[in-house]
C-alpha cells in the first residue's frame, strides 16, 4: 500500500494488500508509449469495487478516489 497511502480515506470496499497481490502481475505496467501510467490501477479498482458495493454513480463517487 505504499504508493497509494496518499489517499485520505480507506473504504470497506478497498483492496487487501493480499488481493492485490494476486492480480497485480495481470495489469500492464506501462503507459502508452512507454510512459509510466498517471493513474494506479489498485485505484481504478478500488473505486469500481466502491461503485459496485454503494451502487452510487460514477459522478456520486468520492474525490479521494481522483479524476
Amino acid at each position: 500500500m505504499a504508493r497509494i497511502t496518499c489517499k485520505t480515506k480507506r473504504y470497506p470496499s478497498d483492496m487487501t494488500d493480499e488481493e492485490w497481490e494476486r492480480i497485480a502481475p495481470l495489469m500492464p505496467s506501462l503507459g502508452r508509449r512507454d510512459r509510466p501510467r498517471e493513474v494506479e490501477f489498485r485505484e481504478v479498482i478500488n473505486a469500481v469495487r466502491y461503485l459496485v458495493r454503494s451502487g452510487c454513480g460514477w459522478r456520486m463517487l468520492p474525490i479521494h478516489f481522483g479524476h
